[in-house]
């Protein structure tokens, strides 16, 4: 099966609040990782978005020597440490990194859709969740959208194919970013790149540093996110 071909799946919640979904939450997990990693964050979510559906869709692409971890792309070659010494380096290895998102991205799109579909949710009441690779998946796709998410959260990530955004940026939905000082996989300057990036195209981006935190998400970040999504959510109407 081609990846065009592919369709995502993955473990989902229905509303806590026991109705029909008013709200849908796609949460997109890292490198490595699956569906049931994510889909872990969604407890926690719900004590603020009661009427918000959750699904967390693993990645077409089984990492191998992994049996349970995916990825939306390769990470082949990804040095973090080496990317710190030799910025142009780290600047090619965005690009091939951007390139490589395309075909996922037209996945994730189309499963987007479906699940609205499946949910009966209107686009603009959709809310994109990503970590690490996912946040980079969840920028991507949801900063051309035909329809703009009501906010996209992400954790640890990055913003990729900056350069090529301005002339495809289909929508401008607000964007809190998140991300840990002491992050050794994806530097906290990804962040701060990622946040220059969104300004240059006019997206409202707000954004935190976890003190001393890893390549993780911590309570005080579930909390900020959480806060997030419920304004964003909520001024979707």
């Amino acid at each position: 099966m081609t990846m065009g071909a592919f369709n995502l799946d993955g473990p989902r919640l229905p509303p806590a609040a026991k109705g029909a979904a008013r709200q849908l939450v796609v949460l997109l997990h890292g490198y490595g990782a699956n569906g049931e990693d994510l889909i872990g964050l969604a407890p926690y979510l719900q004590q603020r978005l009661p009427e918000a559906a959750f699904v967390a869709p693993n990645a077409p692409e089984p990492v191998p020597g992994m049996p349970f971890g995916f990825q939306w792309f390769s990470l082949d070659g990804y040095d973090p440490e080496r990317h710190r010494r030799n910025p142009a380096e780290a600047a090619a290895s965005s690009r091939e990194m951007a390139r490589a998102a395309v075909r996922p991205a037209g996945v994730i799109d189309r499963f987007l859709d479906r699940e609205l579909a499946r949910w009966q949710v209107a686009p603009e009441r959709l809310a994109l969740v990503g970590f690490s690779q996912g946040t980079m998946m969840a920028l991507h796709v949801g900063l051309r959208r035909a329809v703009a998410p009501a906010g996209i959260l992400g954790f640890s990530g990055a913003l990729l194919g900056g350069d090529d955004l301005k002339s495809e940026i289909r929508a401008k939905p607000p964007v809190s970013l998140i991300h840990g000082d002491a992050d050794p996989v994806v530097p906290v300057a990804a962040m701060f790149g990622a946040v220059h990036g969104l300004n240059a195209v006019e997206v409202a981006v707000e954004w935190h540093v976890a003190p001393g935190l890893g390549h993780g998400i911590d309570a005080d970040g579930i909390a900020i996110g959480g806060g997030f999504l419920e304004t964003a959510l909520n001024r979707a109407g």
